[in-house]
């Protein structure tokens, strides 16, 4: 049955309550839970997860901006799992208590995912406007080749990396899939209004898409330039939830709007310039993370 965009999700107060009572055991008794859902005393790791969810409860429970704090939610559930999967290195843990709590776990996700869908799908079509992203960015290639890559919009997801796919409906309209954290998968249609080749490109999403914004993109010759380099300003207007505060809680985790897009373009010059995208996939691990930090007592 399809659920409508306008709908209140009927999880949000029973998510928001478990996230606080959840989180408040973590902060008040993190040795005994740890003993519990078997990954030993691990009372600093489990009273900053506790703060995490009377955080996002809170937020559930007080209706604003309920996406943002139901997305926190998905996050949080991720980090719960890799952090149990960690945990199995002490040997402090106790695998089939830790493996119980990763169902457990697991099964919470799952309502927390249907949730911020329909969380985010609301919020992101009703929200104004009102998230500006300016990012611009130096190309050693000719304007117009630059435009030419840009407008064939199916190259898009090659460098942009929220999107799945853009398929092309005909010279203006074009529909979009993008993959949100947490596996959520989010789809719209966008027109452009104004196309001015090797110059600007500016398109705005059509009535009743999942997202709301509007935006542009212009292709300048570089200052003092011979004509084989590419000035490329993106200005976007997003619709985002939770607004101005939205983004400043995202900064945190560098995945405001506009970071994401600096790193897209930045992939785009790579992309241009030698035909292909750096990765360090593969490569040689660095410094642990705080999560193999948290739970490396290892014997050796």
């Amino acid at each position: 049955m399809a659920v409508s965009l306008t709908q209140q999700p009927p999880l949000d107060r029973p998510l928001g309550w478990f996230s606080v009572g959840l989180g408040m055991a973590e902060i008040l008794a993190p040795k005994t839970l740890g003993r519990v859902i078997g990954v030993g005393e691990q009372s600093t790791v489990l009273r900053m997860c506790g703060v995490r969810e009377v955080v996002s409860g809170v937020g559930l429970l007080s209706g604003r901006a309920p996406a943002t704090f139901a997305m926190s939610r998905v996050v949080g559930d991720v980090m719960d799992l890799a952090l149990l999967g960690a945990s199995l290195r002490s040997p402090d843990a106790n695998p089939t208590r830790v493996a119980a709590t990763a169902t457990a776990v697991a099964g919470v996700t799952a309502l927390d995912l249907y949730a911020s869908k329909v969380d985010l799908q609301s919020s992101m079509a009703e929200a104004g406007q009102d998230v500006p992203v300016h990012v611009s960015l130096m190309i050693n290639s000719p304007p117009q080749e630059v435009y030419q890559f840009w407008r064939k919009l199916e190259n898009l997801p090659r460098f942009m990396s929220y999107l799945e796919s853009v398929t092309e409906l005909d010279q203006h309209r074009s529909e979009w899939s993008a993959r949100m954290p947490g596996g959520m998968q989010l789809r719209w249609q966008s027109e452009i209004v104004e196309d001015q080749p090797g110059r600007l490109l500016s398109w705005r999403t059509v009535a009743d898409s999942e997202v709301n914004h509007v935006g542009s993109v212009r292709f300048e010759p570089a200052p003092d330039g011979d004509g084989t380099q590419t000035q490329i300003r993106v200005e976007v207007y997003y619709g985002m939830p939770g607004g101005s505060a939205a983004v400043k809680a995202a900064e945190l985790v560098s995945m405001a709007p506009e970071a994401m897009m600096s790193a897209d373009l930045r992939r785009l010059k790579q992309l241009i310039e030698t035909g292909e995208i750096a990765t360090t996939r593969g490569q040689p691990a660095g410094r642990r993370s705080m999560i193999g930090r948290a739970f490396g007592k290892v014997e050796s």
